[in-house]
C-alpha cells in the first residue's frame, strides 16, 4: 500500500470516526460527510491514473455532483432546523414531535 492510498483510507476513516463519536451539533456531522465526500473523490480521481482504465475517468465528476447535491440539502436542514428549534443540535431534533 503506497502512501497516497493510506492518507485516503486515514481520511475517510477519521471523518467516519469524527461522525459517529462528534454528534453534537448538525454542522460538525455535514462537515465530517464533506470530508468522507472530499475523500472519495480524491480517490476516484487517483484510481484511473493508477489503472490506466479511461472507462472511469467520469466517475468521480458523478461524485462530485452528488456531492454537491447533499451539501445543499444539509445546508437547507441546518438552516430550517435552526430557523424551527432555535439551534443545530442534534438532541433537540425528535423526530416523534413531528
Amino acid at each position: 500500500m503506497s502512501l497516497l492510498h493510506l492518507g485516503f483510507y486515514s481520511a475517510f476513516t477519521l471523518s467516519c470516526l469524527g461522525l459517529a463519536f462528534h454528534r453534537t451539533h448538525l454542522i460538525s456531522a455535514l462537515l465530517c460527510l464533506e470530508s468522507m465526500m472530499l475523500s472519495l473523490y480524491l480517490t476516484l480521481s487517483i484510481w484511473p491514473i493508477e489503472n490506466q482504465a479511461a472507462s472511469f475517468t467520469l466517475m468521480p465528476v458523478l461524485m462530485l455532483t452528488f456531492s454537491a447535491c447533499e451539501a445543499g440539502t444539509g445546508l437547507a436542514m441546518l438552516v430550517a432546523s435552526t430557523r424551527t428549534h432555535g439551534s443545530d443540535h442534534l438532541h433537540n431534533l425528535n423526530l416523534l414531535q413531528c
